[in-house]
């Protein structure tokens, strides 16, 4: 009985041969990711890298250079951008995040004192001046600190932690390596990509309209959110990185950085990276003009972000409900980290294009 019902659902929907081609295609590039993907991890970035340059290089082909100009042009941007990334960026990051973490005891000690002083008595936004309800804030109050970790503890959490980060230092002679070999392969990936599509294309049938059909939806869509994606990290950070600069907020690298990387996360990136925007500032300057300007600057960022950057950047939006790209993110991000939270989005859109090319179901 199972058996006739497992073999007329499979004649329902795979009574077409290239449908089982394309579910063999994906089961074997989800294993392989899944067991070579972090020997992968630089074959991964440059193939990523490379498709992202490659709007650049058509870019200029289009306007009359020639080919050879096009890839040209986009590998030199390509390596300036990675140097200046390499050389600029990722040092005073580094050095404001050592920074950072000398400064949190004082922080943490500091927030525990205002935490105190909070407790004597409700703010004035509450409107409490009764005893019972200054008790029962103070009962809140009193419970929090409870929660809260002596600074002691605070420190030996923090000892922890960076002994913990000391076992990823055996790890940066390969990082090293990979720095060398990732422009290498984005140059290969580059100049030989129409002779790597036809070596690929000869284990494939000669007559496929339904991956073809998959490609060329999912080639747009992920074209358009992939690229832009890079764009409005660039432009975000960048910008949040020069403001907090100009107002003179302390580790403006470190924060202008985590600002650019919380947009590949849809609306949760925004809202977790504005914490530690106004802690900072709270801590440096208190509740004042300073921390009220930093705030409504940043909040201008993400305002300008969400309702003018992002519709110029993504014409043709990416049509998932939200649901789906939650879940998305989630199994993504479980799966690969960083990689799979970046390209949640196109992968449910790879998804979705290959369910609504799928075939009609045989009558």
């Amino acid at each position: 009985m199972a058996l006739n019902i497992f073999r007329k659902w499979y004649e329902r929907y795979f009574f077409e041969e290239e449908t089982v081609l394309l579910v063999v295609l994906l089961a074997l590039s989800l294993l392989l990711l899944l067991t070579l993907g972090d020997i992968l991890i630089p074959v991964l970035a440059a193939i990523v890298l490379a498709y992202l340059m490659q709007g650049l290089s058509n870019l200029v082909t289009k306007r009359g250079a020639p080919q050879w100009a096009g890839l040209a042009f986009a590998f030199l941007a390509f390596v300036g951008l990675f140097l200046g990334a390499v050389l600029l960026l990722l040092p005073l990051v580094w050095r404001e995040s050592i920074s950072f973490a000398s400064a949190l005891p004082s922080m943490y000690d500091a927030g525990k004192a205002w935490l105190s002083e909070l407790g004597q008595k409700p703010p004035d936004l509450l409107g409490w001046e009764k005893k019972e309800q200054i008790d029962t804030w103070r009962d809140w109050v009193d419970a929090v600190q409870s929660e809260l970790p002596s600074t002691e503890q605070f420190l030996d959490l923090g000892q922890s932690l960076g002994q913990s980060l000391l076992g990823v230092i055996p790890t940066l002679g390969l990082g090293l390596v990979y720095l060398i070999l990732v422009p290498l392969l984005v140059f290969f990936f580059l100049k030989d990509r129409a002779m790597i599509f036809n070596w690929l294309g000869r284990f494939l049938p000669r007559e496929r309209p339904l991956l073809n059909r998959i490609w060329v939806e999912t080639d747009q869509q992920v074209a358009n959110y992939a690229r832009g994606k890079v764009i409005e990290i660039l432009i975000v950070g960048g910008v949040s990185f020069f403001a907090f600069t100009l107002l003179g907020l302390n580790y403006a690298a470190l924060l202008g950085l985590s600002v650019g990387l919380s947009v590949i996360i849809p609306i949760f990136g925004a809202l977790a990276i504005t914490v530690p925007v106004a802690l900072i500032a709270l801590f440096q300057w208190g509740v004042g003009s300073e921390f009220y300007l930093v705030v409504g600057v940043y909040l201008v960022i993400q305002i300008l972000d969400g309702n003018v950057l992002v519709p110029l950047l993504f014409s043709e939006a990416v049509n998932l409900h939200p649901v789906a790209i939650i879940l998305a993110v989630l199994f993504f991000g479980g799966l690969w980290g960083m990689w799979g939270i970046f390209f949640a989005i196109p992968l449910a859109t790879l998804i979705k294009a290959v369910i609504n090319a799928w075939p009609e179901p045989a009558s």
